[in-house]
C-alpha cells in the first residue's frame, strides 16, 4: 500500500480550508483516509498551518511520500528538516 501524506480540502466555492491526511495514494483526493494530522487555512492573514509534528515524523519514518505542496507546508514548519535528519541516522 502506498501512503501519502497530502491535503483534503473543505470549505465553499472561494473558501477553501484543507485537512493534512495520511492517505492510500489510490483513494480520491476527498475520499478515505488513515488518519488527520493537521490542518491548513489559506484564507486567513496570516495563513494557519497547523501540523501534528509527532505524527508527521512517525509517517513519514514510516515511508509515507508526501505530496509537493504537503512537503512546502511541512518544510515552513521544519518538520520536514527533522525528518531528513532522522533517515540520515
Amino acid at each position: 500500500m502506498a501512503v501519502k501524506l497530502r491535503l483534503q480540502r473543505f470549505g465553499t466555492t472561494k473558501r477553501p480550508y484543507y485537512r493534512l491526511v495520511v492517505a492510500d495514494s489510490r483513494n480520491k483526493r476527498d475520499g478515505r483516509y488513515l488518519e488527520i494530522i493537521g490542518a491548513y487555512d489559506p484564507t486567513k492573514e496570516p495563513t494557519v498551518i497547523e501540523i501534528d509534528e509527532e505524527r508527521a515524523l512517525d509517517w513519514l519514518s514510516k515511508g509515507a511520500q508526501p505530496t509537493d505542496t504537503v512537503k512546502n507546508l511541512l518544510t515552513k514548519k521544519g518538520i520536514y528538516a527533522k525528518a531528513r535528519q532522522n533517515q540520515s541516522k
